[in-house]
Protein backbone atom coordinates (compact mmCIF):
# COMPACT_ATOMS: atom_id res chain seq x y z
CA UNK A 1 0.00 0.00 0.00
CA UNK A 2 3.34 2.47 0.74
CA UNK A 3 3.29 2.51 -3.48
CA UNK A 4 -0.56 3.25 -4.11
CA UNK A 5 0.08 6.04 -1.10
CA UNK A 6 2.86 7.64 -3.29
CA UNK A 7 1.05 7.22 -6.64
CA UNK A 8 -2.14 9.25 -5.48
CA UNK A 9 0.40 11.96 -3.61
CA UNK A 10 0.26 14.94 -5.77
CA UNK A 11 -3.57 14.02 -6.36
CA UNK A 12 -4.16 13.54 -2.73
CA UNK A 13 -6.48 16.95 -2.29
CA UNK A 14 -8.44 15.91 -5.80
CA UNK A 15 -8.96 12.53 -4.64
CA UNK A 16 -10.48 13.70 -1.33
CA UNK A 17 -12.42 15.56 -2.62
CA UNK A 18 -13.75 13.07 -5.57
CA UNK A 19 -14.54 10.83 -3.29
CA UNK A 20 -17.16 13.69 -1.23
CA UNK A 21 -18.84 14.72 -4.63
CA UNK A 22 -18.65 10.70 -5.63
CA UNK A 23 -20.87 9.93 -2.60
CA UNK A 24 -22.91 12.80 -3.34
CA UNK A 25 -23.60 11.97 -7.10
CA UNK A 26 -25.26 8.23 -5.73
CA UNK A 27 -27.67 9.65 -3.53
CA UNK A 28 -31.34 8.91 -3.25
CA UNK A 29 -34.86 10.15 -2.27
CA UNK A 30 -35.37 5.93 -1.12
CA UNK A 31 -33.51 5.42 2.17
CA UNK A 32 -33.21 1.78 1.39
CA UNK A 33 -30.83 3.18 -1.65
CA UNK A 34 -28.45 5.65 0.69
CA UNK A 35 -28.14 2.65 2.98
CA UNK A 36 -26.61 0.69 0.49
CA UNK A 37 -24.56 3.36 -1.81
CA UNK A 38 -23.18 4.44 1.96
CA UNK A 39 -21.97 0.41 2.02
CA UNK A 40 -20.42 0.86 -1.24
CA UNK A 41 -18.91 3.90 -0.62
CA UNK A 42 -17.44 2.60 2.92
CA UNK A 43 -16.05 -0.50 1.22
CA UNK A 44 -14.48 1.20 -1.41
CA UNK A 45 -11.38 -0.43 -3.01
CA UNK A 46 -7.61 1.38 -4.04
CA UNK A 47 -9.79 3.65 -6.27
CA UNK A 48 -6.90 3.18 -9.07
CA UNK A 49 -10.08 4.56 -11.63
CA UNK A 50 -9.95 7.37 -10.60
CA UNK A 51 -6.32 8.27 -9.97
CA UNK A 52 -6.15 7.73 -13.94
CA UNK A 53 -8.12 9.98 -15.12
CA UNK A 54 -7.03 12.91 -12.42
CA UNK A 55 -3.29 11.67 -13.46
CA UNK A 56 -3.78 11.89 -17.17
CA UNK A 57 -5.59 15.49 -16.29
CA UNK A 58 -2.98 16.73 -14.35
CA UNK A 59 0.07 15.42 -16.66
CA UNK A 60 -1.84 16.90 -19.94
CA UNK A 61 -3.01 19.98 -18.59
CA UNK A 62 -0.01 21.71 -16.41
CA UNK A 63 -1.36 20.13 -12.94
CA UNK A 64 -5.29 21.58 -13.59
CA UNK A 65 -8.25 19.60 -13.12
CA UNK A 66 -11.84 21.21 -13.95
CA UNK A 67 -15.48 20.21 -13.15
CA UNK A 68 -15.68 17.96 -15.76
CA UNK A 69 -12.40 15.89 -14.45
CA UNK A 70 -14.58 15.75 -11.24
CA UNK A 71 -17.58 14.43 -13.29
CA UNK A 72 -15.53 11.78 -15.59
CA UNK A 73 -14.23 10.06 -12.41
CA UNK A 74 -17.22 10.05 -11.29
CA UNK A 75 -19.23 8.39 -14.20
CA UNK A 76 -16.16 5.66 -14.20
CA UNK A 77 -16.65 5.02 -10.91
CA UNK A 78 -20.44 4.95 -11.27
CA UNK A 79 -20.79 2.76 -14.01
CA UNK A 80 -17.43 0.46 -12.72
CA UNK A 81 -19.05 -0.05 -9.41
CA UNK A 82 -22.91 -1.17 -10.53
CA UNK A 83 -21.09 -3.41 -13.36
CA UNK A 84 -19.40 -5.23 -10.23
CA UNK A 85 -22.63 -5.50 -8.15
CA UNK A 86 -24.01 -6.92 -11.29
CA UNK A 87 -20.93 -9.23 -11.83
CA UNK A 88 -21.85 -11.03 -7.99
CA UNK A 89 -24.93 -11.50 -8.79
CA UNK A 90 -24.03 -13.32 -12.32
CA UNK A 91 -21.45 -15.37 -10.62
CA UNK A 92 -23.62 -15.56 -7.68
CA UNK A 93 -20.49 -14.38 -5.45
CA UNK A 94 -21.02 -13.79 -1.90
CA UNK A 95 -17.76 -11.86 -1.38
CA UNK A 96 -15.98 -8.65 -2.76
CA UNK A 97 -12.85 -7.13 -1.60
CA UNK A 98 -13.07 -9.49 1.71
CA UNK A 99 -16.41 -7.88 2.63
CA UNK A 100 -20.10 -9.45 1.94
CA UNK A 101 -21.49 -8.68 -1.43
CA UNK A 102 -24.94 -6.60 -2.16
CA UNK A 103 -26.46 -9.61 -3.13
CA UNK A 104 -25.17 -11.45 -0.18
CA UNK A 105 -26.70 -9.24 2.26
CA UNK A 106 -29.93 -7.61 0.18
CA UNK A 107 -30.49 -10.07 -2.18
CA UNK A 108 -31.22 -10.39 -6.06
CA UNK A 109 -33.61 -8.31 -6.78
CA UNK A 110 -31.88 -5.88 -4.75
CA UNK A 111 -28.88 -5.75 -6.06
CA UNK A 112 -29.67 -5.68 -9.60
CA UNK A 113 -31.82 -2.99 -9.50
CA UNK A 114 -28.62 -1.14 -7.20
CA UNK A 115 -26.59 -1.72 -10.55
CA UNK A 116 -29.09 -0.11 -13.25
CA UNK A 117 -29.88 2.71 -10.74
CA UNK A 118 -25.55 3.16 -10.23
CA UNK A 119 -25.69 2.70 -14.29
CA UNK A 120 -28.32 5.38 -14.86
CA UNK A 121 -26.64 8.08 -12.31
CA UNK A 122 -23.83 8.03 -14.40
CA UNK A 123 -25.73 7.98 -17.27
CA UNK A 124 -27.80 11.13 -16.15
CA UNK A 125 -24.19 12.70 -14.40
CA UNK A 126 -22.67 13.05 -18.38
CA UNK A 127 -26.24 14.03 -19.91
CA UNK A 128 -27.43 16.86 -17.19
CA UNK A 129 -24.21 18.63 -17.68
CA UNK A 130 -23.52 18.32 -21.50
CA UNK A 131 -20.74 16.19 -21.23
CA UNK A 132 -21.46 13.72 -24.06
CA UNK A 133 -18.21 13.22 -25.32
CA UNK A 134 -17.01 11.72 -21.78
CA UNK A 135 -20.36 9.67 -21.96
CA UNK A 136 -19.29 8.15 -25.45
CA UNK A 137 -15.93 7.31 -24.18
CA UNK A 138 -17.24 5.31 -21.20
CA UNK A 139 -20.26 4.05 -23.23
CA UNK A 140 -17.75 2.37 -26.28
CA UNK A 141 -16.03 0.74 -22.92
CA UNK A 142 -19.51 -1.18 -21.41
CA UNK A 143 -20.27 -2.43 -24.64
CA UNK A 144 -17.03 -3.73 -25.14
CA UNK A 145 -16.49 -5.20 -21.70
CA UNK A 146 -19.20 -7.14 -22.58
CA UNK A 147 -18.69 -8.22 -25.81
CA UNK A 148 -15.29 -9.51 -24.20
CA UNK A 149 -16.98 -11.33 -21.40
CA UNK A 150 -19.57 -13.34 -23.86
CA UNK A 151 -16.62 -14.09 -26.78
CA UNK A 152 -14.46 -15.68 -23.27
CA UNK A 153 -17.44 -17.89 -22.25
CA UNK A 154 -18.66 -18.80 -25.89
CA UNK A 155 -14.87 -19.81 -26.68
CA UNK A 156 -14.02 -21.12 -23.23
CA UNK A 157 -16.71 -24.17 -23.76
CA UNK A 158 -14.28 -25.44 -26.93
CA UNK A 159 -11.06 -24.55 -24.96
CA UNK A 160 -9.86 -23.20 -28.99
CA UNK A 161 -8.93 -19.66 -28.04
CA UNK A 162 -5.72 -18.12 -29.88
CA UNK A 163 -2.93 -16.39 -28.19
CA UNK A 164 -4.35 -13.36 -31.26
CA UNK A 165 -8.13 -14.22 -29.44
CA UNK A 166 -6.95 -14.18 -25.53
CA UNK A 167 -5.75 -10.41 -26.48
CA UNK A 168 -9.00 -9.40 -27.61
CA UNK A 169 -10.56 -10.95 -24.81
CA UNK A 170 -8.38 -9.38 -22.52
CA UNK A 171 -8.30 -6.10 -24.22
CA UNK A 172 -12.24 -5.94 -24.25
CA UNK A 173 -12.89 -7.01 -20.96
CA UNK A 174 -10.19 -5.84 -18.64
CA UNK A 175 -7.83 -3.33 -20.44
CA UNK A 176 -10.95 -1.08 -22.20
CA UNK A 177 -12.14 0.52 -19.07
CA UNK A 178 -8.68 1.59 -18.07
CA UNK A 179 -8.14 2.72 -21.50
CA UNK A 180 -11.59 4.54 -20.95
CA UNK A 181 -10.19 6.49 -17.59
CA UNK A 182 -6.87 7.39 -19.02
CA UNK A 183 -9.23 8.90 -22.35
CA UNK A 184 -11.43 10.43 -19.89
CA UNK A 185 -8.46 12.14 -18.12
CA UNK A 186 -7.27 13.52 -21.25
CA UNK A 187 -10.72 14.52 -23.17
CA UNK A 188 -12.04 15.82 -19.44
CA UNK A 189 -9.32 19.31 -19.74
CA UNK A 190 -9.91 19.44 -23.84
CA UNK A 191 -7.09 17.67 -25.22
CA UNK A 192 -6.74 17.73 -28.74
CA UNK A 193 -7.77 13.72 -30.10
CA UNK A 194 -4.63 12.61 -31.05
CA UNK A 195 -3.54 12.95 -27.30
CA UNK A 196 -6.53 11.62 -26.06
CA UNK A 197 -6.19 8.56 -28.31
CA UNK A 198 -2.50 7.97 -27.30
CA UNK A 199 -3.52 8.15 -23.72
CA UNK A 200 -6.39 5.60 -24.79
CA UNK A 201 -3.80 3.51 -26.15
CA UNK A 202 -1.23 3.88 -22.77
CA UNK A 203 -4.53 2.67 -20.75
CA UNK A 204 -4.98 -0.43 -22.70
CA UNK A 205 -1.62 -1.03 -22.70
CA UNK A 206 -1.34 -1.12 -18.96
CA UNK A 207 -4.60 -2.78 -18.61
CA UNK A 208 -3.43 -6.02 -20.69
CA UNK A 209 -0.52 -6.16 -18.69
CA UNK A 210 -2.72 -6.30 -15.29
CA UNK A 211 -4.26 -9.32 -16.83
CA UNK A 212 -1.46 -11.03 -17.42
CA UNK A 213 -0.32 -10.55 -14.00
CA UNK A 214 -3.67 -11.79 -13.13
CA UNK A 215 -3.09 -15.20 -14.89
CA UNK A 216 0.24 -15.40 -13.65
CA UNK A 217 -0.95 -15.80 -9.95
CA UNK A 218 -3.05 -18.85 -10.45
CA UNK A 219 0.29 -20.59 -11.13
CA UNK A 220 2.10 -18.84 -8.26
CA UNK A 221 6.09 -18.62 -8.30
CA UNK A 222 8.53 -17.35 -5.46
CA UNK A 223 8.00 -14.18 -6.72
CA UNK A 224 4.09 -14.50 -6.78
CA UNK A 225 3.08 -15.97 -4.03
CA UNK A 226 1.42 -20.19 -3.58
CA UNK A 227 -0.54 -21.32 -6.82
CA UNK A 228 -4.25 -21.42 -6.75
CA UNK A 229 -5.08 -23.03 -9.81
CA UNK A 230 -8.56 -21.00 -9.80
CA UNK A 231 -8.20 -20.32 -13.56
CA UNK A 232 -7.87 -24.05 -14.44
CA UNK A 233 -10.78 -25.35 -11.88
CA UNK A 234 -12.75 -22.56 -13.79
CA UNK A 235 -11.64 -23.61 -17.42
CA UNK A 236 -10.57 -20.21 -17.92
CA UNK A 237 -7.83 -19.83 -20.88
CA UNK A 238 -4.94 -17.56 -19.25
CA UNK A 239 -1.88 -16.79 -21.69
CA UNK A 240 0.94 -19.51 -19.74
CA UNK A 241 -2.04 -21.82 -20.72
CA UNK A 242 -2.61 -21.60 -24.28
CA UNK A 243 1.35 -21.04 -25.06
CA UNK A 244 2.56 -24.57 -23.46
CA UNK A 245 -1.24 -25.84 -25.74
CA UNK A 246 0.14 -24.32 -29.08
CA UNK A 247 3.77 -25.85 -28.31
CA UNK A 248 3.81 -29.18 -26.93
CA UNK A 249 3.01 -32.36 -28.44
CA UNK A 250 -0.79 -33.66 -29.88
CA UNK A 251 -0.65 -36.20 -26.82
CA UNK A 252 0.22 -33.67 -24.20
CA UNK A 253 -2.28 -31.43 -25.69
CA UNK A 254 -4.57 -33.96 -25.43
CA UNK A 255 -3.96 -35.07 -21.55
CA UNK A 256 -4.14 -30.95 -20.90
CA UNK A 257 -7.20 -30.52 -22.51
CA UNK A 258 -8.88 -33.55 -20.70
CA UNK A 259 -7.58 -32.13 -17.33
CA UNK A 260 -8.89 -28.86 -17.71
CA UNK A 261 -12.21 -29.81 -19.07
CA UNK A 262 -12.79 -33.30 -16.74
CA UNK A 263 -10.22 -32.91 -14.18
CA UNK A 264 -10.46 -29.83 -12.83
CA UNK A 265 -11.94 -30.40 -9.92
CA UNK A 266 -8.91 -32.72 -8.56
CA UNK A 267 -6.51 -30.97 -7.17
CA UNK A 268 -4.02 -33.61 -7.34
CA UNK A 269 -4.11 -33.02 -11.32
CA UNK A 270 -4.63 -29.17 -11.20
CA UNK A 271 -1.04 -29.47 -9.25
CA UNK A 272 0.27 -31.45 -12.42
CA UNK A 273 -1.22 -28.69 -14.94
CA UNK A 274 0.16 -26.14 -12.83
CA UNK A 275 3.67 -28.23 -12.96
CA UNK A 276 3.59 -29.36 -16.46
CA UNK A 277 2.61 -25.45 -17.78
CA UNK A 278 5.66 -24.51 -15.58
CA UNK A 279 7.92 -26.48 -16.98
CA UNK A 280 7.16 -26.28 -20.34
CA UNK A 281 7.89 -22.03 -20.12
CA UNK A 282 4.19 -20.83 -19.68
CA UNK A 283 5.04 -18.40 -17.22
CA UNK A 284 8.54 -17.08 -18.61
CA UNK A 285 6.42 -16.74 -22.13
CA UNK A 286 3.65 -14.38 -19.79
CA UNK A 287 6.01 -12.39 -18.00
CA UNK A 288 7.89 -11.55 -21.45
CA UNK A 289 4.83 -10.74 -22.91
CA UNK A 290 3.70 -8.54 -19.59
CA UNK A 291 7.06 -6.80 -19.43
CA UNK A 292 6.75 -5.74 -23.52
CA UNK A 293 3.48 -4.55 -23.10
CA UNK A 294 4.95 -2.61 -20.01
CA UNK A 295 7.69 -1.17 -21.90
CA UNK A 296 5.21 0.10 -24.98
CA UNK A 297 3.06 1.83 -22.28
CA UNK A 298 6.31 3.57 -20.28
CA UNK A 299 7.34 4.33 -23.99
CA UNK A 300 4.19 6.28 -24.66
CA UNK A 301 4.34 8.09 -21.29
CA UNK A 302 7.82 8.97 -21.60
CA UNK A 303 6.81 11.83 -25.21
CA UNK A 304 5.25 13.98 -22.01
CA UNK A 305 7.44 16.26 -20.24
CA UNK A 306 8.13 15.66 -16.82
CA UNK A 307 6.04 15.96 -13.63
CA UNK A 308 5.20 14.65 -10.76
CA UNK A 309 1.71 13.45 -12.54
CA UNK A 310 3.67 11.65 -15.25
CA UNK A 311 6.17 10.16 -12.50
CA UNK A 312 2.64 8.72 -10.48
CA UNK A 313 1.60 7.10 -13.91
CA UNK A 314 5.32 5.65 -13.90
CA UNK A 315 5.06 4.30 -10.48
CA UNK A 316 1.13 2.92 -11.09
CA UNK A 317 2.68 1.11 -14.38
CA UNK A 318 5.26 -0.36 -12.77
CA UNK A 319 2.71 -1.25 -9.55
CA UNK A 320 0.74 -3.24 -11.77
CA UNK A 321 3.37 -5.32 -13.08
CA UNK A 322 5.11 -5.98 -9.48
CA UNK A 323 1.96 -6.05 -7.33
CA UNK A 324 1.37 -9.02 -5.02
CA UNK A 325 -1.69 -9.71 -5.41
Amino acid sequence: MKVVAQIKEPIAYEMELFEEKFALSMRSKVALLNRITHYIVNRKGKQMRPMFVFLTAKMMNSGEVNDRTYRGASVIELIHTASLVHDDVVDDSNMRRGFFSLNALWKNKIAVLVGDFLFSKGLLLSIDNGDTDLLQIISVAVREISEGELLQIEKARKLDITEKLYYEIIRQKTATLIAACCAMGAQAVHAKGKEVKRMHKFGELIGMAFQIKDDLFDYGSEKIGKPTGIDIKEQKMTLPLIYVLNTVSKKEKDWLINSIKNKNTDKKRVKEVIAFVKDNGGLDYAISKMKALQQEALEILMTYPQSVYRDSLELMVNYVIDRKK
